[in-house]
Order: structure tokens, then sequence, then C-alpha cells
């Protein structure tokens, strides 16, 4: 009985001290493998950041395989990617009130649908699941749009996502050989 309760008490002790400082080194450990990135639009009355953490190809087979088909990713390794408005937008047609989202993904073949959920989530996935679960709250999505996919002749090595401003104002996402565009207007 006095071997059980030492033993309870020394599992407990683990299990605050991973909580209270395993945790931090695991996400340092993890930054240094998908490196934190920030992009940034500033131009014509909009004030947009989007904040994400950068896993690399590593001769991985990424979409269909690393990241399935037709099942919510975080968009990202480590911490869900963060999308930042600071006016009101249109994503996709769909009106976006500025503010802080966290920004979740479903990746498909031919389409993609883009999620923005006004919470925020500490890590983004369930840790007994190994990561193949997320902790996204259907409940506070505010806007969901779906956007094609374009191939690329060229390999992105490490997860991009970035402003592009051709004829119009884009939220693109980058890797491997596939390319997904959201356009946003103010």
């Amino acid at each position: 009985m006095k071997f059980l309760k030492w033993l309870v008490i020394v599992v407990v002790v683990l299990v605050l001290a991973f909580f209270l400082f395993g945790k931090s080194y695991l996400r340092e450990q993890t930054k240094k493998n998908s490196p934190e990135k920030t992009a940034t639009y500033t131009e014509n009355g909009l004030d947009l950041a989007v904040k994400y953490s950068s896993p690399f190809k590593k001769d991985r087979v990424i979409f269909g395989e690393l990241v399935p088909y037709d099942v919510v990713w975080r968009t990202g390794a480590n911490e869900p990617t963060t999308f930042t408005t600071a006016t009101n937008i249109s994503v996709g047609g769909k009106s976006l009130p500025s503010g802080s989202y966290s920004l979740w993904t479903i990746p498909g073949k031919e389409t993609w649908k883009f999620i923005f959920n006004s919470e925020i989530p500490e890590w983004g996935v369930t840790i007994l699941s190994g990561g193949k679960e997320t902790t996204r709250n259907p409940e506070t999505d505010v806007v969901e749009i779906s956007v094609p996919v374009q191939e690329l002749s060229q390999t992105i090595e490490s997860l991009s996502i970035d402003f592009d401003e051709a004829q119009q104002l884009y939220l693109s996402l980058a890797w491997d050989k596939t390319k997904v565009s959201v356009p946003i207007k103010k």
C-alpha cells in the first residue's frame, strides 16, 4: 500500500514537471525543425498579418500522405496559424470582421477549404492523437471558403504563407508542388 502511494506521488510530480518545464522545452525543440514566420501586408488601408510555423518537406510526400486529404489541418506546425486583420475585410467574397483568428485548412486534391475560427487554441492538436486530431471548435468558425489548387512546376521545400498582389490581393499558401490562394478585398 505504501509503495502504491509513493508511486502515485512520483507520477503526479513527473506530470507536473512536464507541464511546468517540459512543455516549453518541447516547444523550443519543435521551433528548430519548423521555424516561426510572420508575413505582413500594410498597404491600401489594410493591416494584415499571418503568423505560422514552417515545416520542411524533407523528401516526404506532403499532401495526401503527411497531410491527409479531406481532413482538418492546423495549417503548419506547432501552434495553430493565426491571421490578424485590423479592419473588416472580405475573404473569398465573405465578410471577416477585424480581429485575430486561427486559420485551419482542409486540403483536397482539387480544392481546399480555408476556415477562419474565432478561437486560437494553445497547440492546435491533441497530444494523445500524435498530432492527428485538431482541437478546432467548428462552432466558432467565422468564415469558410473553398479555393482551387494550383500545381507548381518547382518544389517548395518549406511551407510558405504570404500575401501576393497582382490584379488583386491574395493570401497564398505554397508547399511541395501545391499552391492555394484566398482572394482578399477591403
